[in-house]
C-alpha cells in the first residue's frame, strides 16, 4: 500500500520540489519538512498528558491504566521512529536527484499518517497495530536501504569523507 500511495501522490499531486542544488539546502528543506511529522508526535503528547490529568489514579508513580498507557507507548515508539526516519531522509536528501525531491514531502506525510493510524489502531486493540505499523517501517527501511545501496554502490570513493 505505501508504494501505491506514495507514487499516486508523486503523479498526481500538482507540485514540485524548489530548486536545491546544494547540500545544505536540502538538508534545511528535510529539516524544514520534517517538522511537519512531529505533529502527531506532539499531539499524542497532549492526549497522553491529559489522560494522565483524568486519570483516577491518585499515585503518580504507581501503576497506569490502560488508557494511559496507549498513550504514553504511542509517543515513547514514535519518537524512536521519527528520529530514525529523520536521519535517512536527511542523507537520502543528499542521493536523491532534483527531479525526485519531491518525494521527501510525501514520505513525511506518509510517516504522519501511519502514525496517526498506528494510534487510532492501537486504541483499537493491539491484533490491529501492524498496519500502521507497517506503514511507518517499511518505508524507514526502504529508505536505509537505499541509502547503504547509494554509499556503498553508487559513490564508494565518498564513502567516509
Amino acid at each position: 500500500l505505501c508504494p501505491c500511495f506514495l507514487y499516486g501522490a508523486y503523479v498526481f499531486l500538482p507540485f514540485d520540489a524548489p530548486l536545491l542544488p546544494t547540500i545544505s539546502t536540502r538538508l534545511v528543506y528535510t529539516l524544514r519538512c520534517a517538522s511537519f511529522a512531529t505533529f502527531p508526535i506532539v499531539l499524542g503528547m497532549m492526549v497522553s498528558g491529559i489522560s494522565r490529568l483524568c486519570s483516577s489514579a491518585l499515585e503518580p508513580f504507581g501503576e497506569l491504566q490502560r488508557e494511559v498507557e496507549i498513550h504514553r507507548t504511542y509517543v515513547s515508539q514514535s519518537v524512536h521512529l521519527f528520529i530514525l526516519y529523520f536521519f535517512n531522509m536527511a542523507v537520502l536528501a543528499t542521493y536523491l536527484p532534483q527531479e525526485v525531491l519531491k518525494l521527501i514531502p510525501l514520505l513525511t506525510g506518509l510517516f504522519a499518517i501511519s502514525r496517526l493510524l498506528y494510534w487510532l489502531a492501537y486504541a483499537i486493540g493491539r491484533s490491529f497495530r501492524v498496519f500502521g505499523f507497517s506503514m511507518s517501517f517499511l518505508p524507514l527501511l526502504a529508505m536505509l536501504l537505499w541509502n547503504l545501496y547509494s554509499m556503498i554502490v553508487l559513490e564508494p570513493e565518498n564513502l567516509l569523507a
